[in-house]
């Protein structure tokens, strides 16, 4: 299989259109239509129907456009790590869960790069799912996960546990509430595909409470966003305690109790098994797993 067939089609379908993809990749029409005709006739499958509206997947399409973005990323990443072998550069390409990359981790970016000051770190911060999916696309080589997923080709250690804290800004009527009163209560919640959204909902299952029992007012995919909702007075929610323990302190933010209902979060290093870890990574997993990571 031609990678550079393979990268017309991807190309094509990611801009939906034949003409937009030509001038994307520096190519004729013509060109372009004949790279994804050859790359047909390479699997013996037609990928595309073309219409006035663009183009569309066939079933055939669909399969060979889920596989193309991890065989094209793997590529661009063949090409930056042997650029950097040759330049010597040393590289940390790393992602995070928003409910330690939002607030915990840049304080132990900061003290990993006092003793690495040559390492250079590229960062990125989303839900624990699409780091997942960063990992296996080898847009990163180490993330940070809220809860552990069995995987095969990733393995996971875990770093630290962290109790998650129902908190408001209004004045409490009672410091301490029965699980119905917590059902109606205007929650905010963090979207499905967050590892909190998941320690949250199977802590629930335990008192055979479903995410649809709750009274949730609305979803954000932040943990910076919810907290400012609730700082607000906009709601009440589930929030790492690493994350509000100034506001704690401070009285800004008030815990309530629900009777027989506590929840910790735990969170995880991840890297894939056939990566082959530099010694940057390596001290950065023996790092983060330290009592010296420092987390904010």
């Amino acid at each position: 299989m031609n990678l550079q067939y393979l990268k017309a089609f991807y190309v094509t379908v990611k801009l939906n259109s034949i003409s937009k993809a030509a001038k994307e990749l520096h190519l004729t029409q013509p060109g372009l239509s004949m790279q994804i005709q050859s790359l047909e006739k390479d699997l013996e499958v037609i990928l595309l129907t073309r219409s006035n509206k663009g183009v569309k997947l066939t079933e055939a399409g669909e399969v060979v456009f889920d596989y193309a973005n991890t065989i094209l990323s793997m590529q661009d990443n063949i090409e930056r790590d042997l650029k950097n072998l040759k330049s010597n550069k040393k590289e940390l390409l790393l992602g995070s869960c928003k409910a330690v990359g939002e607030y915990a981790l840049p304080c132990s970016i900061y003290i990993y790069k006092q003793e690495f000051k040559d390492v250079s770190i590229n960062f990125e911060i989303h839900n624990t799912d699409d780091i997942i999916k960063s990992l296996m696309d080898r847009t990163i080589n180490i993330g940070i996960l809220h809860g552990n997923r069995e995987m095969s080709h990733i393995k996971t250690e875990k770093i630290t546990s962290d109790r998650l804290v129902l908190v408001t800004s209004l004045p409490l009527m009672k410091n301490l509430i029965s699980i119905e009163e917590f059902k109606k209560l205007p929650l905010i919640f963090r979207e499905q595909e967050s590892g909190t959204h998941q320690t949250v909902k199977n802590a629930l299952l335990h008192h055979n409470i479903k995410i649809d029992d709750l009274n949730i007012i609305y979803k954000l995919n932040s943990m910076e966003a919810i907290k400012t909702s609730v700082l607000s007075g906009k709601g009440i929610s589930f929030i790492p305690e690493l994350s509000i323990k100034r506001e704690l302190r401070d009285g800004n933010l008030k815990e309530i109790k629900v009777e027989s209902l506590e929840i910790f979060s735990e969170f995880f290093i991840a890297y894939r098994t056939d990566h082959v870890l530099s010694l940057q990574e390596k001290e950065f997993i023996r790092f983060i797993k330290s009592s010296k990571r420092g987390f904010c």
